[in-house]
């Protein structure tokens, strides 16, 4: 594969500097968004199905596979970092092995998913403890989605490395294939062949089994290097093997800290009633989107941090340095006008119960603040991932979970104020504690 050292045609004028960052930075965008409007054409399709267990059905399988995918998440980012590294170094080989080196790792692990499907499965509706109308609705659910476990993952790595190459429009394209053809396929065989619970899962198996046919069709026509010229032993090379690993299980660890946030913000609402844990459920949502809208700039910044690095340019990386914390700051301004002037209309969306709707407007005050303690840290993720340094970002969301469970626990008095109040502390402290490995990060890479 000829790889040229700048696709991206970066000048030295600052408007073009702004302009190539916009065009990494929108198809990202849209690529973000389209995860959660997939799971609300799911759910309203699942709704139409008579039996109201099969929607706690598909929504518990759901969660179940999005714990177990949101872990693995480091593949896309890792591979990303990785790719645009390499290909700002201009080194072909080190480009097609960023993308070949974690194929063999999510083949491995989503075959693993799929051998110890039944004690994930038993653990899991253990855990979530639901009726058993709801656990073998969500049975039938899992049972089927599982088989495409290792094309899933595979489709993390594909999209990752086309990220890290700057073909951000073949990336979304991949998605949205996989996103359209789920939708496609949860109507025809839900509403017209019958199929119920079964018919979504198996829409969503065929869509991630054709999303990596798609991804390597791409691939094949972008590869000018033949895999016959690759020896296995280069690719499974020891150094650049565990450099990888030590670099993902990093992003793991960072990933499980977040879990255990949510999980836990998640359970003392819960203990508040159900009307408080469906309130916190909406703005969280709303929170996701937004976290969503956000990673597009920061999947940009890293596209361009990585390249900066590979190249040993230090002028694009303090440009995307710059470029990351302008249009964080932005789209921080924009989303807090928009939930001030148009947040009772957005809860609406989610919910025409108006006991759980007059609450949760009374929480939008946190999504207003979000936005600005919230986008740096997010931003800052974006940069340190391009770098492939992964240690300073589990550190720095180690240290800002410590904030949030003491938070939480000083706070406990004020209920679901302090549970909130506390969530924002994790964001700012998110963004702080990362902000001081800036320094760092630009000695290492640049000297």
């Amino acid at each position: 594969m000829k790889v040229e050292a700048s696709s991206l045609n970066i000048s030295k004028k600052p408007s073009l500097y702004q302009k190539e960052y916009l065009h990494l930075a929108i198809p990202l965008i849209i690529s973000g968004i389209s995860t959660p409007i997939l799971g609300a054409v799911d759910t309203a399709v699942v709704g139409r199905i008579p039996e109201p267990a099969s929607i706690g059905g598909v929504a518990i399988g759901a969660l179940i596979f999005n714990t177990m995918y949101w872990l693995l998440g480091f593949l896309r980012v890792s591979t990303s970092g990785f790719t645009s590294q390499a290909q700002g170094a201009n080194n072909e080989k080190e480009t097609i092995l960023s993308l070949l080196r974690p194929m063999i790792i999510a083949v491995i692990v989503g075959l693993l998913f799929v051998i110890l499907q039944y004690p994930i499965l038993k653990i899991s509706l253990q855990v979530i403890g639901a009726s058993e109308a709801v656990t073998n609705y969500a049975a039938t659910y899992f049972s089927i989605r599982i088989w495409g476990a290792p094309f899933i993952l595979l489709s993390y790595v594909m999209i990752g490395w086309l990220m890290g190459l700057g073909k951000v429009k073949l990336s979304l394209a991949t998605q949205i294939v996989m996103n359209v053809l789920n939708i496609i396929l949860d109507l025809v065989f839900v509403l017209g062949f019958n199929m119920g619970v079964a018919g979504v899962a198996y829409a969503t198996l065929i869509a991630e089994i054709s999303a990596v046919l798609f991804g390597a069709y791409i691939i094949f026509k972008l590869n000018k290097v033949t895999l016959s010229q690759l020896k296995l032993s280069t690719i499974i090379e020891s150094e650049p093997m565990l450099k990888m690993l030590n670099v993902n299980k990093d992003f793991f660890l960072r990933t499980v800290c977040l879990l255990t946030m949510t999980g836990i913000f998640t359970s003392k609402g819960a203990s508040m009633g159900e009307v408080t844990l469906a309130a916190n459920a909406i703005i969280l949502q709303i929170h996701y989107i937004m976290a969503y809208l956000f990673g597009g700039f920061a999947n940009a910044s890293s596209i361009l941090v990585g390249r900066s690095i590979g190249g040993k340019n230090q002028e694009l990386y303090k440009k995307a340095y710059f470029l990351s914390g302008q249009w964080g700051f932005i789209a921080a301004f924009f989303l807090s006008l928009l939930i001030f002037f148009f947040g009772d209309i957005v809860v609406s969306l989610f919910t025409t119960i108006s006991v759980v709707k007059e609450t949760a407007s009374e929480l939008l005050i946190w999504m207003i603040i979000f936005p600005f303690v919230g986008y740096w840290g997010l931003q800052l993720e974006g940069i340190f991932s391009g770098a492939t340094d992964a240690k300073s970002v589990r550190n720095s969301i180690v240290l800002a979970l410590g904030v949030f469970l003491l938070a939480l626990w000083l706070l406990s008095p004020y209920e679901n104020i302090g549970l909130w109040l506390a969530f924002v502390l994790f964001s700012a402290s998110r963004s702080f504690f990362l902000s001081l490995y800036i320094p760092k990060l630009t000695r290492s890479r640049f000297g």
